[in-house]
């Protein structure tokens, strides 16, 4: 079959093709991942929960998690959490390569754990299963790795518009996030990808947008003072929301390492929380619509305060009370479900965030005699919180507003998203996503002398050929070793393999032909200290700063035990450069 296509199919037909394929099984694998949530919910808030069984509340998510964690652990045997950052490692690594499981083990796992309650979104999974598809395609057609890369970028492009019919935020997303070069032969396929996605989900699931509006106000000029205190504050929230998520999953990681320990205290945790909170329940969407069309009384179905009289009198700050510890711990139920072995992502977390900050800034603003329209900033507030989460404005904006229909928002969704987006980046210069990757040097970005950097890794530009010599060696055995090599450096190690210099050939040219010499000196005498030595698991870009900041032209590569591994020279990175760059580059 490889060789029919090969010699009847080119390569640039073959990714229009597969570009296809990819958009049209994700968005099959969106519709079955939510189908499966929905009938798992159904069967919980209908069959157990039903009227005023809210006690079980208490149990149904520690159920989906536990039925999740056994998933992973004996099923999958593998960690299928944070989906999007194996993406990007992926692509980091310039393998491109997902495992095979990453088309549907993710579905499962995530619709045991959302449908049972996990306070986590369904659309992290799909993204990785998406690009799991896309990946496995290209490997399949045997396709390089620069197309691979392109496929992953197709397969999460087309999981977005599938899951939330919204084909350009699926593009801009795939651009933004996962940091792909928009070129010519880019964007054709992932157009492709998204589109026919799209239009798959609105054959399968109808036209309505995912959030309908129908309670909104038209945009007013003299509004725009206070969208900008809006995108502050979506900028602070995401601050916390970023920075507060990443203190609790390192805790849990490091703290608790026992399974079964994990899976008390986080299912415990996110069952008090829901039974207290109900919004937390769940992705929240329910909470979005009633929020976005100003019915916010009908978030408090199942709580505390419904049909309390003494919350009924107090109501106004009752209210904001309770919707600000629900924005408060919404972080915590979505480590807590993660961090005990659920699965799911931060997309929903942060909508849901952005509608309650939308939300309670109006009505704090109403309260101060303004006349603020709720459900607009609920709207623009959760483009703010995407915005400001995943360091992307562009897919904030157009996602909320394809999510919602709500076009005719789009400088209120402008103003918000940039804002929030500018004043994270005053204080995190990488998304929630990306931070992980980047502590390590691991990750692409838009800066393409940065992204070759990053592709070059030691093992491609290590000498090894270099004739290593040892301090008791005498001058006249020098000579003899520096006779039979082509190189003007020398190692000096021990016996055991570790560095101790280095000799260059200019400092001894002057006495390496007087024969009287060759017993008086030792390489000991004659050796230096390089002007750096480089660990072997040093990022390249910290690479170039030594080599920037010694003026050195080689230096020595050493291991976690300062054993000799070999030599890097200035001139062999510039080589493996550009011919990295040559093939990293889309012509």
């Amino acid at each position: 079959m490889i060789e029919w296509r090969e010699r009847h199919i080119s390569e640039k037909q073959l990714v229009l093709l597969l570009s296809f394929f990819v958009g049209a099984l994700s968005a099959l694998a969106a519709t079955l991942l939510k189908s499966l949530i929905h009938l798992i919910q159904w069967l919980v808030e209908e069959q157990l929960i039903g009227e005023g069984n809210t006690w079980w509340y208490l149990i149904t998510p520690f159920i989906g998690i536990t039925l999740a964690a056994l998933f992973v652990k004996f099923v999958v045997c593998d960690d299928i959490s944070h989906g999007i950052t194996k993406i990007l490692y992926a692509i980091s690594q310039r393998k491109s390569i997902i495992k095979a499981h990453n088309m549907w083990s993710s579905i499962i796992g995530s619709g045991l754990t959302i449908g049972f309650g996990g306070s986590v979104g369904a659309e992290a999974p799909i993204v990785l299963t998406g690009a799991a598809i896309g990946s496995n395609m290209a490997k399949a057609f045997r396709l390089d790795q620069k197309t691979m890369m392109l496929m992953i970028g197709c397969g999460a492009a087309g999981a977005v518009g599938g899951i939330f019919k919204a084909p350009i935020a699926g593009l801009v997303f795939t651009l933004e996030v996962l940091l792909m070069d928009l070129t010519m032969t880019s964007v054709a396929p992932l157009l492709i990808s998204s589109v026919t996605a799209t239009a798959i989900s609105y054959i399968l699931t109808g036209m309505e947008p995912m959030f309908p509006l129908n309670n909104y106000e038209d945009f007013v000029v003299s509004r725009i003072p206070w969208y900008l205190v809006l995108g502050l504050v979506c900028g602070f929230v995401s601050l916390y929301f970023t920075r507060g998520m990443n203190k609790l999953e390192r805790w849990f990681k490091h703290t608790i390492t026992n399974m079964w320990v994990k899976l008390l205290v986080g299912g415990a945790t996110l069952s008090l929380l829901i039974f207290i909170f109900p919004p937390l329940y769940g992705e929240g969407y329910d909470v979005i619509r009633q929020l976005i069309n100003g019915d916010c009384m009908s978030a408090l179905e199942n709580s505390p305060l419904e049909h309390n009289e003494w919350a009924a009198r107090n109501g106004y700050w009752l209210l904001l009370t309770y919707f600000g510890s629900i924005l408060l711990f919404k972080i915590v139920a979505s480590v807590a479900t993660n961090g005990a072995g659920g699965v799911g992502g931060i997309f929903a977390p942060s909508l849901f965030m952005g509608a309650i900050t939308g939300f309670l800034t109006a009505r704090i603003m109403n309260m101060s005699g303004l006349a603020i329209p709720e459900a607009n900033f609920a709207l623009v507030g959760m483009a703010g919180l995407m915005s400001g989460v995943m360091h992307a404005p562009l897919t904030g904006i157009f996602l909320i507003a394809e999510l919602t229909g709500g076009y005719h928002l789009f400088m209120p969704l402008m103003i918000v998203s940039v804002v929030s987006y500018l004043t994270i980046m005053l204080f995190e210069p990488h998304s929630l996503y990306a931070m992980r990757l980047a502590q390590k040097g691991e990750l692409l970005t838009h800066n393409k002398d940065r992204n070759v950097l990053t592709l070059l890794k030691m093992d491609n530009v290590l000498e090894t050929d270099l004739k290593t010599i040892f301090p008791e060696m005498t001058l006249g055995e020098l000579v003899k070793i520096i006779s039979e090599s082509r190189r003007n450096i020398f190692p000096v190690i021990d016996h055991d393999g570790r560095l101790r210099g280095v000799l260059l050939l200019d400092e001894v040219r002057n006495i390496m032909f007087q024969p009287r010499l060759y017993k008086r000196f030792t390489v000991g005498q004659l050796m230096t200290s390089p002007p750096a030595v480089l660990q072997h698991d040093l990022p390249m870009e910290k690479v170039m700063e030594i080599f920037e900041d010694t003026g050195a032209w080689n230096l020595p590569v050493v291991d976690d035990e300062r054993r000799y591994l070999g030599f890097v020279s200035k001139s062999k990175i510039f080589n493996s450069y550009r011919h990295v760059l040559v093939h990293f580059s889309e012509e």
